[in-house]
């Protein structure tokens, strides 16, 4: 084998710690030298015999012409194929070669081989779509909700307000008493269900979000859940008196939303902290509370809720954390990047 600079100890510790494989083989194809990431690669060992790949297996060859194609077209900088490994897998690979020794005399020929595994690539590819599908599953899913909201607020609502107004229109020309006090429990039941209607609709999308942003719609995101839980004291600071973009406004806006729900739900807690703070380079969100707390990772596997918080601000290339301790409360910390969504 011709003498290979790797006592050069700069260019030993390149070759040894390269992610990629790196194999010198001779003209038959036996491997003479490889580093140790061609080995775990493909678990191959020197002196063993490089296996021609998928392609090579099954091309036609010209005349003349040798297997290997990327010895055959020495103009090819790399190839994509698949190799088969020592355990009778085959792994999808970038391969290049090129010709580092070539003795006239001998016939002698020695030739680099890298491989690069392109498993990594596929997984990274797998995860860019995956988190592309969520993305655009959740714009769909807001912006379905913002249309659901407007059609009650506007239609359903409006419909049964005007119902509201014909009734007291035909009370005026009521006077037998079991029929006036039919139409009461016919209000009574309008009232109830145009309270359910702006309630479903502020749900979906509360108009407060829109019309005033974020700081606004938590204001009132906490005095719907004071009324409703009375014995629950929620406080909100901020230093934030301009609109967010919209995507960040919802996303953040959602998970105060399910933190709030899951606080009054389980956590028997008696104070409720939200501090919204922009910083110079994020905004970030820190939501207390001195409930009973719980273990985080049991919940983790089986809570939706969690889960989706934690894909909202991954969407918008930030992060959430919850921390919490049983008897100790909970703290869940939701951070936004100002990044391309801000210009």
């Amino acid at each position: 084998m011709n003498s290979f600079p790797l006592n050069q100890q700069y260019l030993r510790q390149i070759f040894e710690n390269i992610q990629d494989g790196i194999i010198i083989m001779s003209h038959q194809r036996k491997i003479l030298l490889m580093n140790p990431a061609a080995r775990n690669l493909t678990g191959w060992i020197p002196n063993d015999y490089v296996p021609y790949c998928t392609f090579c297996q099954q091309r036609k060859l010209e005349k003349g012409e040798g297997k290997c194609y990327l010895i055959a077209r020495e103009e090819i900088p790399y190839f994509l194929s698949e190799m088969p490994t020592y355990h009778g897998k085959k792994i999808n690979v970038e391969m290049s070669t090129a010709l580092i020794y070539d003795d006239e005399e001998s016939g002698e020929k020695e030739y680099l081989l890298v491989l690069r595994d392109q498993s990594i690539k596929q997984k990274e590819e797998e995860a860019r779509l995956s988190k592309m599908i969520i993305h655009k599953l959740i714009e769909a899913k807001e912006s379905e909700h913002k249309r659901l909201a407007q059609e009650l607020h506007d239609g359903v609502g409006q419909s049964l307000y005007t119902i509201s107004v014909a009734l007291e229109a035909i009370e005026s020309f009521i006077h037998n008493p079991k029929l006036q006090n039919y139409i009461d429990e016919v209000r009574q039941e309008l009232t109830q269900v145009m309270n359910d209607v702006k309630d479903y609709s502020y749900k979906l999308r509360p108009q407060s979000l829109d019309r005033l942003g974020l700081v606004p719609a938590i204001h009132d995101l906490i005095l719907k859940a004071e009324r409703n839980n009375p014995t629950i004291q929620t406080t909100l600071s901020s230093n934030i008196d301009y609109r967010l973009p919209s995507t960040v406004e919802i996303n953040l806006y959602r998970v105060v939303q399910e933190a709030i729900h899951n606080i009054t739900k389980y956590a028997m807690a008696d104070s409720i902290f939200i501090d919204l703070k922009e910083y110079q380079h994020k905004i970030e969100m820190v939501i207390r509370d001195d409930g009973v707390g719980f273990d985080v990772e049991s919940v983790a596997k089986t809570g939706l809720g969690l889960k989706h918080m934690d894909e909202r601000m991954n969407q918008l290339g930030g992060s959430c954390s919850i921390y919490s301790h049983l008897g100790k409360g909970t703290v869940i910390k939701a951070s936004v990047p100002k990044g391309d969504l801000f210009l």
